[in-house]
C-alpha cells in the first residue's frame, strides 16, 4: 500500500502550532502615585504581612460572624452539599452543548461533587469523562461555578448553576461553540478577585499551593501583621477619638480611595498591570492606578448594556457621583453585612441624605401618586435590575443612577465601538492604552481594528529609548496580526537570556516556528520555560519544537514533566504518543494516544496521530474512522483530507 501522504504527515505532525491565548474622611488626602505615601502604616511598609481572617476574628468576632454571610465571605469554598445552591434533581441537572455535542451531568457521590461529560450516538454512549469538582465559586446569590484542582493546577468546569433562574447551563464564555471544556485555566487575576489571596506559584499561569475559602478582612483593610503586633504589645487606640494607623479603616479614607478598594474587583474590565507589578501589589489606601489601569469598552447606543461586576464604572456615570465627588460604595453599603440582611431603609436613607426635604436639596419630581405606588422606593425607579452582557441568566442592580431608566423604545442598539476608556486613571499613558487594546482583542473581540489602535498608541511614543523598551509590545501586536516576519525583526534586537517577559519569548519562538525555523525558535521557547517553569502550555510547545528537531530524548523529558504536573494534559499525551511511534514502541504510543482521545475525542492532532498509528499497524478501517470523525468535527483539516484520499486510493 502506498503511504506517501502518511510519511509526509509524520514529518509535519510535530509542527502543529498551539495557539495560546496571554468610605467620608476627616483625614488629609494622601499623596498621589508619583510620590507614594500614606499615614496608614500597612499601605507601603514592605514588612507588613497577611495574618488571615481567623486571626482577625480573635478580636472582631461579631463583625466576622456577619461578614462571612456576605457575598464576599461566601465567594469561594470547597465543593460540598452545604456550599452548593444547585438543584441536582433529574429534571434540572443536565446540560447539553448543542455546538460541541456533549452532555453534562453534575451529581454528588457521597460527599464529592462530579461532572460527567458524555456523548451519545443513538442510544450508545461513545464518550464519557468524569471530573471531580473541588471548589464552588459564588455565594449562590447569582451563580455557582465550579473549579477542579489537578495537582495544584486549577481549571474551570464547563457548567454553572444560575440560581436566579434555578437552572444549570454552560458556564459564561462556554456558549456558542466556545467551550474549552476542562482546560480553561483559573489564572491569578480571576482567583484574586473571587477569593482571598492564594499561595500562588509565580512561575505559572494557574498553579496554586493553597487557596483560601472566601474573600477575607485584609482585602479591604490591608495586611494585618503590624496591627496584630501593636495590639499584642498593648498598644490600644481609642478609635472613637482618632484613627488607629496600624491598619487601614476604609471609612476614614477619602471617597476616591474608598472606591479604589472596591473597584479592584468591582470594576470588571481589561486590567493592565503596570511594569513590575502583580495582582498582589495593590493595598487598600493606594490609588489603583499605582498597580494597574482598568479599561472598559465604550459603545454608542449602549447605555443600558452592562457587565455584571461593573458596579464602579456604572456608578461613575451617575450624576449623583459626578456632582457630589464624595460618593462612594459605602455611602450605601455596609461591607460587613450581607445585602440579604440589610434593611431597605439603609439604601433609601442614603438617597434621602441628598434628596430629602432639607433646604437646598434636589427634590424628586415624580408624581406623588406614582411615588406612593412604588412605596417611595428610590432604588426601584432609579437603579432597576438589569441583565448583564457577560453572564447569562443573571440580573443585578444597575448602579448607573438615572432620573428614569431608558425604555426599550428609547434605547438604541449598539451601533458603533467608540474605544476603550480607563475608569481609574484620567491620565493613562499611550503604552498602557495600547496594551489595553491588545488585551481586549485577545480576550473578547478579534477585530483587527483594535490592533490598528494599539499600534497607533505605541507609535505615539516618539523617542528612541521609549521605543526600545516597547519591543515586547510591538512583538505582541505583530504576533496577533500573524505578521511573523516583523516579530522576528524586532526579536533580532534582543537576546533570549536578557528577556524577563515569558509571553514575549513565547511569541518570538512561535514566530520562528511558524516560519519553519525551529532551530531559531528553540532558545526563545526554552527561555519562556525558564521564566515560567510551570506554564504547561509553554513547556509543551518547547517539547514540540524539540520533537520537530528530532531531539527525541530531550523532548521526552519535557513531555514527561508536563504529565507529571498534569496527567490529563491532552496535547502532551498525544505528543508523547507520537514520540513513541517514532521510536517504534507501539504499546506506549497506543497508551498515550488513547488516553488523549479519551480526554478529548475531537482533538485534531490526537486523531491525526491515531490514524497514523492505525495505518502503520495495518488497521485501515480504524484509521479511516478517525479521519472521518476528524473531518466531521473539523471539516477544513487538510491533513485529514489528504490522508483519507490516500486510504481511498489504496
Amino acid at each position: 500500500m502506498s503511504s506517501r501522504s502518511f510519511r509526509n504527515i509524520l514529518l509535519l505532525i510535530a509542527l502543529a502550532a498551539i495557539c495560546l491565548p496571554a468610605f467620608y474622611c476627616n483625614n488629609p488626602k494622601q499623596e498621589r502615585a508619583d510620590v507614594p505615601g500614606s499615614p496608614w502604616k500597612n499601605v507601603y511598609d514592605t514588612t507588613a504581612r497577611y495574618v488571615g481572617m481567623q486571626t482577625c476574628r480573635t478580636c472582631h468576632e461579631s463583625v466576622y460572624q456577619t461578614f462571612i454571610q456576605t457575598g464576599m465571605g461566601q465567594s469561594f469554598d470547597h465543593a460540598t452539599r452545604q456550599k452548593s445552591a444547585a438543584d441536582f434533581s433529574p429534571a434540572h441537572a443536565l446540560v447539553y452543548d448543542k455546538d460541541l455535542d456533549f452532555y453534562y451531568k453534575p451529581y454528588f457521590d457521597h460527599d464529592s461533587l462530579y461532572v460527567m461529560e458524555y456523548r451519545l450516538e443513538g442510544r450508545d454512549t461513545v464518550h464519557k469523562r468524569i471530573q471531580r469538582v473541588d471548589y464552588i465559586v459564588g455565594s449562590g446569590q447569582h451563580t455557582n461555578s465550579h473549579i477542579f484542582n489537578k495537582n495544584g493546577y486549577c481549571y474551570q468546569a464547563p457548567i454553572t448553576f444560575y440560581t436566579q433562574k434555578h437552572q444549570w447551563d454552560l458556564a459564561p464564555g462556554f456558549e456558542k461553540g466556545a467551550s474549552s471544556r476542562f482546560s480553561r485555566m483559573i489564572e491569578i487575576e480571576c482567583m484574586s478577585c473571587h477569593n482571598g489571596y492564594p499561595d500562588f506559584e509565580p512561575a505559572s499561569q494557574n498553579k496554586y499551593y493553597s487557596v483560601k475559602t472566601g474573600i477575607d478582612c485584609e482585602r479591604c483593610h490591608g495586611p494585618g501583621s503590624l496591627h496584630v503586633a501593636a495590639k499584642r504589645s498593648g498598644d490600644i487606640v481609642d478609635t472613637s477619638k482618632g484613627p488607629d494607623y496600624t491598619i487601614v479603616n476604609p471609612r476614614r479614607l477619602p471617597a476616591d480611595l474608598q472606591n479604589n478598594i472596591c473597584q479592584r474587583c468591582h470594576l470588571q474590565g481589561i486590567a493592565v498591570l503596570n511594569d513590575g507589578k502583580t495582582f498582589y501589589d495593590f493595598h487598600p489606601g493606594m490609588h489603583l492606578s499605582e498597580v494597574m489601569n482598568v479599561f472598559m469598552p465604550e459603545y454608542e447606543g449602549a447605555r443600558d448594556k452592562m457587565i455584571m461586576a461593573s458596579h464602579v464604572e456604572r456608578m461613575k456615570k451617575s450624576r449623583c457621583y459626578v456632582e457630589s465627588q464624595k460618593m462612594s460604595c459605602i455611602t450605601c453599603h455596609n461591607p460587613h453585612v450581607s445585602v440579604k440582611f440589610t434593611p431597605r431603609a439603609q439604601y433609601l436613607n442614603a438617597c434621602q441624605s441628598c434628596h430629602g426635604t432639607a433646604a437646598g436639596q434636589r427634590q424628586c419630581t415624580e408624581n406623588p401618586g406614582v411615588r406612593a405606588a412604588k412605596n417611595n422606593d428610590c432604588v426601584t425607579c432609579h437603579m432597576p435590575h438589569n441583565g448583564s452582557i457577560d453572564i447569562p441568566h443573571v440580573a443585578v442592580t444597575d448602579h448607573y443612577i438615572r432620573k428614569r431608566p431608558l425604555t426599550d423604545t428609547l434605547e438604541k442598539k449598539i451601533t458603533a465601538f467608540l474605544g476603550l476608556k480607563c475608569f481609574n486613571n484620567d491620565k493613562v499613558d499611550a503604552i498602557t492604552t495600547a496594551r489595553g487594546y491588545m488585551e481586549f482583542y485577545e480576550r473578547y473581540n478579534q477585530n483587527k481594528g483594535l490592533l490598528d489602535s494599539a499600534l497607533f498608541y505605541l507609535n505615539k511614543q516618539s523617542d528612541a529609548e521609549a521605543k526600545q523598551k516597547q519591543n515586547r509590545d510591538y512583538i505582541r501586536a505583530y504576533y496577533l496580526l500573524n505578521d511573523f516576519q516583523k516579530v522576528v525583526a524586532y526579536a533580532k534586537q534582543l537576546k533570549p537570556r536578557d528577556m524577563k517577559d515569558a509571553w514575549a519569548c513565547y511569541r518570538v519562538g512561535e514566530a520562528y516556528f511558524q516560519l519553519q525555523q525551529a532551530e531559531q525558535a528553540l532558545p526563545w521557547y526554552r527561555r519562556a520555560t525558564e521564566i515560567w517553569k510551570y506554564s504547561l502550555d509553554f513547556e509543551n510547545k518547547y517539547g514540540t519544537c524539540l520533537l520537530a528537531l528530532n531531539r527525541l530524548d530531550e523532548a521526552k523529558k519535557v513531555f514527561d514533566f508536563v504529565l507529571t504536573e498534569n496527567p490529563d494534559y491532552v496535547s502532551a499525551n498525544t505528543n508523547l504518543g507520537f514520540l513513541y511511534m517514532q521510536q517504534h514502541n507501539n504499546v506506549m504510543a497506543y497508551n498515550y494516544l488513547t488516553h488523549a482521545n479519551e480526554l478529548d475525542p475531537d482533538h485534531e492532532q490526537t486523531l491525526i496521530n491515531l490514524a497514523v498509528y492505525y495505518h502503520n499497524n495495518l488497521q485501515q478501517d480504524r484509521a479511516r474512522k478517525c479521519l472521518e470523525h476528524l473531518l466531521k468535527k473539523h471539516p477544513a483539516n487538510g491533513q485529514a483530507k489528504a490522508m483519507l484520499a490516500d486510504l481511498a486510493n489504496n
